[in-house]
């Protein structure tokens, strides 16, 4: 690997995602190099780049977005600042890793299709569990038949927070727990099941004070099976998934945030293991999803070829987000 050049990256903002998570894991990449962060706190900026060993700090988004070095933008600033910053970096020449969820809606989403075209830069939505080794082997077992043919995704993620200061509690900045986290159920049923869902119910809560929603669950009917969840943003936290097919199941022990320094668990079963059956556990070697997630942007752009979560795979998971607010508001199906 010693004569790939690296892709020199920069990080708006000090969000904790980024601190603690993406950036330690991108610093480890064959392909990345962390060059520059920025916040509109210059002292913040200067702590974190010299916390984390990186090379230059700056006290704006825009400063960093028109650094000539800076080759690619990770973009994990919140939510609405997603689609505006997204674009000022690529017409300034920059191709963009965007933090999930892409942006506000799907109309939002879909004004970057147009920057896009006009700048040729390669935008790409911030799901880790794409290219996550468990998931991709997940996706094998399924295409070899493991437990048969897929008919439902039945997920649970959820984290108690009413801290009225952080930015998931703040309407008019994207804030709730479908936005937040519902998200991954939905991009992670439409990859398994390889379709768009045909309509979706859902069911929604909203935080008296916030305005938030802070428990959301849905239906989604693909043509192949279903896919259900629950997200909670004031529950016990808990992050399960489990797929079960005509003939077995798979339960993903951490589906979203597996450290990266332990094994991933994934146990399949034939349904009958409490009367003798067989449950088989496999174990994917220990990896930075985050590691992975830099790696495979930094060589689609060395490459020239597709990033791992493109933009019209963004749109359409924004699409399905959109189409269960509108449920729980009609109290009808909707197609998104």
């Amino acid at each position: 690997m010693g004569d790939v050049k690296k892709v020199k990256w920069g990080v708006l903002g000090v969000a904790s995602i980024a601190t603690r998570k993406v950036i330690p894991g991108m610093q480890k990449g064959d392909w990345s190099e962390v060059s520059a962060i920025a916040s509109r706190d210059l002292k913040k900026a200067e702590s974190a780049a010299k916390e984390m060993g990186i090379a230059k700090a700056y006290g704006s988004y825009e400063e960093l977005i028109a650094d000539p070095e800076i080759e690619a933008i990770y973009n994990p600033l919140p939510n609405h600042l997603h689609v505006p910053f997204t674009a000022k970096a690529m017409e300034a020449g920059k191709h963009v890793l965007c933090e999930k969820p892409i942006a506000l809606n799907a109309a939002e989403a879909e004004t970057l299709l147009a920057v896009r075209a006009r700048t040729g830069m390669k935008v790409g939505e911030a799901f880790m569990v794409k290219t996550n080794p468990q998931w991709l082997r997940v996706r094998e077992l399924l295409r070899e038949g493991a437990i048969g043919t897929l008919n439902t995704v039945v997920t649970v993620f959820s984290y108690f927070n009413r801290d009225e200061n952080n930015v998931r509690h703040k309407v008019e900045w994207g804030g709730g727990g479908l936005l937040d986290i519902g998200c991954y159920p939905i991009t992670l049923s439409r990859w398994l099941y390889g379709e768009e869902p045909k309509r979706v119910a859902g069911t929604i809560e909203n935080d008296p004070d916030f305005g938030t929603d802070r428990l959301a669950s849905a239906v989604m009917e693909f043509s192949k099976g279903q896919s259900v969840f629950s997200v909670g943003t004031q529950t016990n936290y808990l992050q399960q998934m489990t797929l079960v097919g005509s003939n077995g199941r798979i339960e993903i022990e951490i589906p979203f945030s597996p450290p990266p320094g332990r094994p991933m668990k994934l146990t399949i079963s034939n349904g009958m293991e409490f009367i003798g059956g067989t449950s088989v556990v496999e174990m994917i070697p220990a990896a930075d999803q985050y590691t992975i997630q830099g790696d495979a942007f930094s060589r689609a752009i060395r490459e020239n070829t597709e990033v791992p979560v493109p933009l019209e795979d963004a749109i359409a998971n924004m699409k399905v987000i959109d189409a269960i607010f509108r449920s729980s508001a009609s109290g009808k199906w909707e197609r998104p």
